[in-house]
């Protein structure tokens, strides 16, 4: 969700990719009811896993926008953080005291602990506020980035290929972490971490090589050395990248389900957005979208437009994205695998038309950024 530093000023390619990243969002969670329902309905199940699958890339994607557009940091820190921070914690404030009363208003079961929600969201966002769960990270990776920024901007290729080769060694620790106990190790003083982690230390070996953060650097990185491949061939690499990450995605998924049945911890591990299979979906489809051109005018201003309102969908979505599931469910008698992306793109829709309402209030920085 990240937004153009320069406003009025958009980069085509970039639009196209934050719609489509938001629309993924969209429509994952709008396939996770039906993950939900396991064995009870199997092939609502196996719906919403290949589903769900195919659509992991959705937030490192957007990530990775950050890093084209916010790096390297162009001006002081203390500025810089007053104006992404207040386009950020403003929304995740009220977003989080008002979803809670949604939910309850609505009847359904989460609401009712409202109360409890909003009190809490300080500390962590709840079931009804899922998807602000990526603002709290963002947060983290918006005060790094100024400190990141003054060696983002200075490292040769080779720098910056050399913490890629290492961050990309951490998109392997969740699988090393699963298969560690399966060939014996029994961890330390009842602790199964790994690389240093234990009770008393939750910062390994890698931590600080980890996480989003290469994924900002990996946006940068690839737009500042884009390939000098021709189209097809760059078209071709991402599509074997995307159709690998998600083989050992789905695959992932479907085999921890069996093996691990009921534990979510192990489930989430194929679906992890900082795991190899992951990886290889979004770089297939971010470097596959920065080769699209977009000509016209007239396309571009309207792409730009839509580009505009993901933000404030991501924020709103999910709620949406209930109502919806409840409405297909009552009235729309078609197969699972159609239910969801129906469910999606009516709400994608919806979501769009509140924040594009929402954008006419003189107050809307605080709603939606």
């Amino acid at each position: 969700m990240a937004q153009d530093p320069s406003p009025g000023r958009h980069i085509p390619w970039i639009d196209l990719l934050r719609v489509v990243a938001c629309l993924m969002v969209v429509c994952s969670h709008s396939g996770d009811f039906f993950v939900a329902r396991f064995d009870a309905d199997r092939t609502a199940f196996l719906s919403g896993v290949c589903w769900g699958s195919a659509l992991r890339a959705c937030v490192p994607l957007f990530v990775m926008i950050s890093g084209v557009l916010l790096l390297p940091v162009r001006m002081e820190s203390g500025a810089f953080y007053r104006r992404r921070l207040g386009r950020i914690l403003w929304p995740l404030a009220v977003w989080s005291l008002l979803m809670p009363f949604f939910y309850r208003l609505y009847g359904h079961a989460e609401g009712q602990q409202a109360l409890y929600d909003v009190a809490t969201f300080p500390l962590n966002f709840n079931y009804t506020t899922t998807p602000l769960w990526y603002l709290y990270m963002l947060v983290g990776l918006y005060l790094i980035l100024p400190i990141v920024s003054p060696w983002v901007e200075r490292a040769s290729r080779k720098e910056l290929k050399r913490f890629l080769y290492l961050w990309g060694f951490t998109l392997f620790i969740p699988y090393i972490r699963v298969l560690a106990p399966l060939v014996g190790y029994v961890g330390n003083y009842g602790h199964l971490g790994i690389f240093g982690e234990c009770d008393w230390n939750g910062f390994g070996t890698f931590y600080y090589v980890s996480g989003f953060l290469g994924y900002l650097i990996l946006g940068y990185y690839l737009n500042r050395f884009p390939s000098e491949r021709s189209k097809i061939q760059i078209r071709l690499r991402s599509a074997l990248c995307f159709a690998t990450g998600y083989a050992l995605t789905c695959g992932g998924y479907l085999l921890a389900q069996e093996y691990f049945p009921g534990d979510y911890a192990y489930l989430e591990i194929p679906w992890m957005f900082n795991g190899f299979s992951v990886f290889l979906m979004t770089y297939g489809v971010f470097t596959a979208l920065r080769t699209v051109r977009i000509e016209g005018h007239r396309t571009r201003k309207w792409l730009g437009r839509v580009a505009g309102l993901t933000f404030g969908i991501y924020l709103c979505h999910f709620f949406i994205v209930q109502l919806g599931y409840d409405l297909v469910q009552a009235w729309v008698p078609v197969a699972p695998y159609l239910q969801i992306p129906v469910i999606a793109v009516g709400a994608f829709g919806v979501s769009a038309g509140l924040v594009w309402l929402l954008q006419r209030l003189p107050f809307h920085k605080y709603l939606i950024g």
